[in-house]
């Protein structure tokens, strides 16, 4: 497999108040094409700010961050937004739908935000299937489980066809079916060739990725 992520010495600092508060400290991470890495760590040890950088949400403010061989650390916020609409897909614990338009509408805005062409119904369908939703196409989201509505935010994730899925606590709220429903889904999505990389507290749902790595206080520990 080759190397789709590479940080070098990456590195976050948040200034308040005059204070320098040091979120990542030179963070050197290589991922692989293909790969399930989760990422673990106690509340506060920098898990999301590294998710965010990878994911093209915010830079560092030292270091490097390669996505595919494309120094990317440095790129202008034009730049990012255009490698986030084609490269990669979000998944969070809120599941951020909009409470006014159904499933369908709710699977499209990525597209309709980098003003790409709306996708075809039979499109969106085809991802609703892949998350088992279907008969859910015309529902709002206060008509479903919080399971349900975590499914329809992995088939917005999908309808980009990203190459890396970022996944932060994308179980946090949900209860045991519905984490084995999601779990199983992202693990299906990978073995189909996409990168995952998840952001969790839950040991067991670490233990489901092919690799674990550790932060805290901003450092990779183990």
């Amino acid at each position: 497999m080759d190397t789709l992520i590479q940080t070098k010495n990456l590195t976050k600092i948040y200034e308040e108040a005059g204070q320098k508060l040091m979120v990542l400290d030179k963070i050197n991470l290589e991922v692989k094409r293909g790969e399930f890495l989760a990422i673990m760590g106690p509340s506060g040890s920098g898990k999301t700010t590294l998710l965010n950088i990878l994911g093209c949400l915010d830079r560092p403010t030292s270091g490097s961050y390669k996505l595919e061989g494309e120094e990317v650390a440095n790129k202008s916020q034009k730049e990012l937004a255009r490698i986030r609409n084609k490269k990669i897909g979000f998944i969070f614990q809120t599941f951020n739908l909009l409470p006014r338009y159904n499933v369908l509408a709710n699977i499209a805005l990525p597209l309709l935000y980098a003003k790409e062409p709306r996708p075809s119904k039979e499109k969106l369908l085809s991802l609703l299937d892949k998350v088992n939703l279907r008969k859910r196409a015309s529902h709002k989201p206060n008509q479903l489980s919080g399971g349900e509505q975590q499914r329809v935010a992995i088939a917005r994730a999908l309808v980009n066809n990203p190459e890396i899925i970022l996944a932060d606590e994308p179980t946090g709220n949900l209860d045991k079916k519905s984490e084995e429903e999601v779990m199983g889904i992202l693990k299906r999505l990978n073995q189909e060739g996409v990168t995952l990389i998840l952001v969790t507290h839950d040991p067991k749902i670490a233990k489901e990725a092919k690799r674990i790595i550790y932060l805290e206080d901003g450092e990779i520990v183990r």
